[in-house]
């Protein structure tokens, strides 16, 4: 099965999303043979696929940002087509929400990457975006602060565990959802990623990173001449603000509600 992302769907908000792996060789070789990938530029440290106009990078840590570690992040792709994931992933954990059901998988560097079939079957074939990436965080409230002034919303709160689910960036084409939870495990094993490296895109990423954390003497925002901003915020993440009215494609510094079902 190779995967053909949607030509017709708006650009995401997720510009990029970067995993830290021990074997890049090895690590690519997965992401093609299990998911059809096909990488769009390669060097001694990095692979990188398109995933519906998310890059999706694979790194080998040899400087920072290194990339995250054991991120748990979900592909998308059409409940039509996705009774043949499951088929291709037989032995896999898979939930059932209600809507649209997920599998849950693991990369051999311990980062759990799930397919849920969330998307209209109009919207293309194989796997067409990335529609969540899940960070640890040492409080939820605060972290959700922070990404509600980048301008994402609560869709849904855990009531049995410490979490919160967000979907943003506001305005955006195709919005993404941010799952912050305090250390846990959660379903089918998966835990929120450590020093998660992401990109995205946003209006006026200086102006949205000044509302987001400029109170806290802890968060170094540097801008750059492209109107790009790039920070760690409190807990380790790495991300950088991208001009929505901008291409914003390549890489990053030289390198529906009913989604808010109980995760």
């Amino acid at each position: 099965m190779t995967t053909r992302p949607a030509t017709t769907q708006p650009r995401p908000a997720l510009a990029s999303l970067a995993l830290e792996v021990t074997d890049l060789g090895r690590a690519a070789a997965w992401y093609a043979d299990r998911f059809g990938l096909v990488p769009t530029r390669r060097s001694d440290t990095e692979c990188a696929f398109d995933v519906g106009g998310t890059e999706f990078v694979l790194r080998r840590p040899d400087s920072v940002p290194r990339g995250g570690l054991h991120t748990h992040f979900a592909f998308e792709t059409t409940g039509r087509e996705y009774p043949g994931w499951r088929a291709r992933f037989p032995d896999a954990t898979e939930v059932d929400f209600g809507s649209f059901r997920s599998l849950y998988l693991e990369d051999a560097d311990g980062h759990a990457p799930e397919i849920g079939g969330t998307a209209p079957d109009d919207t293309g074939t194989g796997l067409i975006g990335v529609f969540e990436v899940v960070l640890e965080v040492v409080n939820v409230d605060l972290a959700s602060d922070c990404w509600s002034a980048l301008g994402f919303s609560a869709v849904d709160r855990g009531d049995d565990r410490r979490r919160i689910r967000l979907r943003g960036p506001a305005g955006a084409e195709r919005q993404f959802d941010v799952e912050l939870w305090e250390p846990q495990l959660g379903l089918a094993g998966a835990r929120g990623g450590v020093h998660v490296d992401l990109a995205v895109r946003v209006r006026e990423p200086a102006a949205v990173a000044e509302h987001a954390y400029g109170d806290l003497p802890s968060v170094t925002v540097r801008e750059s001449s492209d109107g790009s901003v790039e920070l760690y915020d409190p807990d380790g993440h790495h991300l950088v603000l991208l001009p929505a009215d901008s291409d914003g494609g390549g890489a990053v510094d030289g390198q529906a509600d009913e989604r808010g079902a109980q995760r």
